[in-house]
């Protein structure tokens, strides 16, 4: 049985064709003319590419000594369920997340004990000032809001964070090109030329976090890196006084598929910008081997702030180490139509003045 060898065009894609009559494959969408030889060669090296090994060692964590945990108590909340560890002292409260308030359900067991904790640098009221200094220059937030919005609950929370280590080894394949014009008497010519760009090396990762709470929002979070893990100390219970503790629900195993994601993310950006010279470069294909990957179990510390304005809840989280806020807010659409339609005048102006010009010249 005989069998059909495909080949795609480098530059576009396309399926090549052989062309008799220059005894060359050409490929029929863009025109594009390739030695059989050089096909073949390209083919066997995308064939040959290695394939990603990205394993983990998630023994992250800690057990918790006899007697460690005895001051700690579990608060769960009736409406969005989320689990909040706390210190004895702490009494009737309300959950970080929805607003609503939390009952204790008894003595806090289980789980693993951290290995690190950043402790907090920025207290309450640098954390609600915070919000006062975000609503500045927000030209299209409702007027009213920054005097009717209450702040319904201010609580510094440590959420738990897998913190990743790892040595990458990386190969990442772009397809380049290069752009050459000129003009003669008759025409205007353009010349593109493609080239297969490879870029491998190894890099290394330190710390590289995921938040491991389903009920805190990875985006959110996300949004006040970074943390500086140089503060961090070993975990103690005390700690803890004053503030709460988010239980996590998403261990180290679940966690990897966000880390990978950050790391091939991270390196892709790291290795492109080593590709240099070309007038357009597009990443075809990225494989990435780890080795020594270990993850450990972090608290982070973090204010949230719920607000609640026209009948909306409002959630802002505040980075405890830097101050760094982020967090959404009402858009006044009256403004917002004003805004865009002035913004269309503008442009509309623009282009008047300069068919004007062009019809004086």
């Amino acid at each position: 049985m005989s069998v059909l060898q495909q080949y795609k065009c480098p530059c576009c894609d396309g399926a090549i064709e052989f062309d008799a009559g220059l005894q060359k494959m050409k490929c029929p969408y863009c025109d594009t003319e390739f030695e059989l030889e050089t096909l073949q060669s390209y083919d066997a090296e995308l064939r040959g590419q290695p394939q990603d090994n990205m394993t983990w060692d998630t023994a992250a964590g800690q057990e918790w000594t006899p007697g460690e945990s005895e001051g700690l108590r579990l608060y769960t909340c009736n409406t969005c369920g989320g689990e909040i560890v706390a210190d004895e002292t702490t009494g009737a409260t309300e959950c970080p997340f929805c607003g609503n308030p939390v009952v204790m359900t008894g003595q806090f067991a289980g789980d693993l004990k951290p290995d690190l904790v950043i402790p907090f640098k920025v207290d309450k009221k640098a954390a609600m000032e915070a919000l006062q200094n975000h609503y500045k220059g927000k030209v299209l937030l409702p007027k009213v809001f920054k005097d009717q919005n209450h702040i319904k609950e201010v609580k510094g929370l440590y959420v738990p964070v897998w913190l990743f280590d790892t040595d990458a080894d990386a190969h990442v394949r772009y397809k380049a090109t290069r752009t050459r014009h000129w003009s003669d008497s008759n025409y205007n010519y353009t010349e593109t030329s493609y080239y297969a760009v490879v870029r491998a090396g190894g890099i290394g990762f330190e710390n590289v976090p995921v938040d491991g709470s389903t009920k805190m929002d990875d985006a959110l979070m996300e949004s006040i890196e970074p943390f500086h893990i140089g503060d961090a100390v070993d975990f103690q219970t005390a700690y803890l006084s004053g503030y709460l503790a988010d239980k996590y629900d998403v261990d180290a195993e679940a966690s990897i598929g966000r880390a990978n994601d950050r790391i091939k993310q991270s390196t892709e950006e790291a290795f492109a910008a080593t590709v240099v010279g070309y007038s357009s470069v597009i990443p075809t294909s990225t494989t990435i081997n780890l080795q020594n990957g270990r993850a450990r179990y972090a608290l982070y510390p973090v204010w949230i702030l719920n607000t609640k304005w026209n009948g909306q809840n409002f959630t802002f989280a505040v980075n405890g180490q830097t101050g760094k806020i982020a967090g959404d807010l009402p858009m006044d659409r009256g403004a917002f139509r004003k805004w865009f339609a002035g913004l269309a005048a503008a442009g509309t102006a623009a282009v008047f003045a300069l068919s004007y010009l062009l019809w004086l010249l």
